[in-house]
């Protein structure tokens, strides 16, 4: 017994060596940490979900409350979230709109016309790497494999009729959708813009009638009676100035083959279904 004795009173005495002096140097060798880190952190949602262009909250946080960040950058907390952070650094808010996903496709997997039978891996980047850019005779539409649905922490993301759908009730405006559409399907707006854009076609004409009944043929009617100035062709699309639109509707009436299409207030999803 005396045999064990000696070893254990040895061990617990080097414990109790270390554990002081580990205390010792956590106390000698602190980083002070300024509190508004620590307010700013504990306003944030939490998400990590990186669209404020950060890391995650913890270095969102330190910047804001470094001066070296806008404390707007958050699409989780929105508004509110802004005004709150204003508060604690001492400066005016930044009111920002909220953005929200938009789908500029809207040809279902019934009406869209296939270049060939695709039987390969579900992933839209494996498929834009294939002859055509993937199976669609249009190689800019929606593949339709929800590859952008896992970079949604939100669950705003699903998949209806081979076309993406976006549920506006459940989007932040993060963006991650629509980096991770290789295809540049997906666009954030405006929330508050009524008349979007629901085709992604940059050909013209009859190149976009032979792979696409529904696509944009590029003619610019839409721009010429937009009597608010929202409409700039660019590549053969129209591309709308949500600052600028009025919801007139009257693009939507011209456009001949109805690619432009209203999104009301409330409404709750864009995409095949949305329109």
């Amino acid at each position: 017994m005396e045999s064990l004795l000696y070893p254990m009173i040895a061990l617990g005495g080097l414990g109790l060596a270390f554990g002081l002096l580990l205390s010792f140097a956590s106390r000698k060798f602190a980083v002070p940490v300024d509190p508004k880190v620590a307010a700013v952190r504990a306003l944030l949602p939490g998400a990590n979900c990186g669209a404020c262009g950060f890391e995650g909250c913890d270095i969102y946080a330190e910047n804001v409350a470094a001066g070296k960040a806008e404390t707007n950058r958050c699409p989780v907390g929105g508004g509110e979230l802004a005004a709150a952070l204003a508060a604690v650094m001492g400066t005016e808010a930044e009111v920002q709109e909220k953005k929200v996903a938009s789908v500029r496709c809207r040809t279902s997997c019934e009406r869209g016309i296939e270049a060939y039978i695709y039987q390969g891996i579900r992933d839209c980047r494996k498929a834009t790497v294939l002859p055509g850019g993937g199976p669609n005779a249009c190689s800019y539409s929606c593949l339709g494999f929800g590859t952008c649905i896992p970079a949604c922490a939100f669950g705003a993301l699903s998949v209806q009729d081979g076309v993406i759908v976006v549920d506006r009730h459940l989007c932040v405006g993060c963006g991650k959708c629509v980096e991770a559409c290789p295809r540049g399907v997906l666009e954030m707006i405006p929330v508050s813009q009524p008349v979007r854009l629901a085709c992604n076609n940059a050909d013209k004409g009859v190149q976009v009638r032979e792979v696409c009944p529904e696509g944009c043929i590029g003619c610019g009617l839409c721009a010429k009676v937009c009597e608010a100035k929202a409409i700039e062709m660019r590549n053969n699309l129209p591309v709308i100035d949500g600052s600028l639109c009025v919801g007139c509707g009257k693009c939507v009436e011209k456009c001949p083959v109805k690619a432009i299409v209203v999104t009301p207030a409330g409404e709750e999803k864009t995409g095949a279904g949305g329109e």
